[in-house]
């Protein structure tokens, strides 16, 4: 098989071209299927490209969620340390304010 790039001699099992290194193979995130072009896949008709930025975003938000947990812990223990020397104020401002976000849900 010749590359598409630079028309240089690839072996038909090769992912990558020797001479200019363009992809040859391409493989389906979902299904894995391979396939010599990218873009969609020609069994599940999957776009590769708004998949991968689908998956990213959901990877995205779970990790901005595990950061506000522990973010919102370690608050809490920063208040309960303090306590004696703030009067318990802003402890008491979080707890009040976690109570109502949870009745709000």
């Amino acid at each position: 098989m010749k590359c598409p790039k630079c028309n240089a001699e690839a072996r038909d099992v090769a992912r990558f071209c020797q001479r200019c290194h363009a992809t040859l193979r391409y493989e389906c995130p979902a299904c894995r299927h391979e396939q010599r072009q990218g873009g969609k896949c020609e069994r599940c008709g999957v776009d590769f490209l708004k998949y991968i930025s689908s998956v990213v975003a959901i990877q995205q938000g779970e990790a901005d969620l595990a950061h506000d947990r522990i973010e919102q812990r370690s608050s809490l223990l920063k208040n309960i340390l303090l306590l004696p020397f703030n009067l318990g104020i802003p402890l008491f401002r979080q707890l009040m304010g976690a109570s109502r976000s949870r009745r709000d849900r």
